[in-house]
Formats: C-alpha cells, structure tokens, sequence
C-alpha cells in the first residue's frame, strides 16, 4: 500500500513540474516581429560573443576598493 501511493505521489509531482515547465517555456516565447525590444537579437552569435567578453574584460580591469583598517 505504501508503494502505491509512494507512485501516485511521484507522479503527481512530475505532473506539476511538468506543468510549471510548460508554462515557463511557453510564456517567454514572442513572434519575431513582436517589436519588443530585446527579443530579437541585433548581433550575429560571434558578435555576441566578442560584446561579451569585452563586458568580461572591463569588468576584469576595475580596480577593487580597499577595506579600510580600523586598528
């Protein structure tokens, strides 16, 4: 008895996760000529990526601040 109802509840939590997910993928899909800023990419992927690690590279050059030493 334990068994069954150990399946009924494994099944029933893949039912809503399976649910969530559907949801999830499905809401963040829009039409290409949406218009939405942002949803269509203006960058070929290897431009992406070049804007990504000169994000990276930037970021990499800031100088840390210092703590400061109350002794």
């Amino acid at each position: 008895m334990r068994a069954v109802f150990g399946i009924v509840g494994l099944l029933a939590v893949v039912l809503v996760v399976g649910m969530l997910a559907k949801k999830q993928l499905g809401a963040g899909v829009a039409p290409a000529g949406a218009g939405t800023e942002g949803s269509v990419p203006v960058a070929t992927p290897k431009q992406q990526v070049q804007q990504f690690e000169q994000a990276v590279q930037g970021v990499m050059q800031q100088a840390r601040p210092m703590p400061e030493n109350d002794k």
